[in-house]
């Protein structure tokens, strides 16, 4: 989870650059989604932009909370979790770009509230946008396909990108440098080179079609 949420971090950091994005609102669902979300809070946080968390459901497993007392000890404002959705509507108003780390892969539908106001209003925002792993919404392997899903200008799939973005057409890229070789083997995963010391490495761009693997 700390290498996924710094991956995370490093893709938006990529493509928002500090200087005019400062102002990340990264919204965490209750699962693990939520706690890659948390630890990408704390490296943009240590990057030097100014992130704020919203939770519409805050997870209630330990971990999710230990790392929820981590951003509160760096000083990361944390949104008061509420079914009214105003104060999401207030923190979009002054956010400059969206980190969505509320729904991962196993998301199944209907959408129940509050989520499916705070889906609403995240693509009403106009924001730019990067999803983890999967946009909220979406179902893994139909993808978009009630309409229902959130819109994001750039993907940050982890460990393999799912079959349900194959037709997602924004910026994408892959961080998952912690997958053992053996299981990259055993799933012929067909993984990329990461340049550097880098956690991501870009799949496609712009309309290109999404690199499956």
């Amino acid at each position: 989870m700390e290498l996924a949420g710094l991956a995370c971090a490093q893709t938006l950091a990529t493509v928002y650059h500090k200087e005019i994005y400062p102002r990340v609102l990264v919204c965490c669902g209750p699962g693990n989604q939520g706690g890659d979300g948390l630890v990408a809070a704390r490296h943009l946080g240590m990057f030097g932009y100014r992130p704020t968390v919203y939770m519409p459901k805050p997870g209630s497993k330990d971990i999710y909370k230990r790392l929820e007392k981590q951003c509160q000890n760096m000083d990361i404002p944390i949104l008061p979790p509420s079914h009214d959705v105003a104060e999401l509507r207030k923190a979009l108003h002054n956010s400059d770009v969206i980190l969505d780390a509320i729904f991962g892969f196993s998301f199944k539908s209907p959408i129940r509230q509050p989520f499916d106001d705070v889906l609403s209003l995240l693509n009403e925002s106009r924001l730019p946008m990067v999803s983890v792993d999967i946009p909220s919404g979406w179902d893994v392997e139909k993808g978009n396909d009630l309409g229902v899903g959130l819109k994001p200008d750039v993907l940050i799939s982890l460990t393999a990108p799912k079959l349900g973005v194959k037709d997602f057409m924004g910026r994408h890229f892959l961080g998952g440098r912690f997958v053992p070789k053996y299981l990259e083997d055993k799933y012929q995963l067909n993984l990329p080179q990461y340049p550097g010391s880098s956690q991501i490495v870009e799949l496609a761009s712009g309309n290109s079609p999404v690199q499956r693997f």
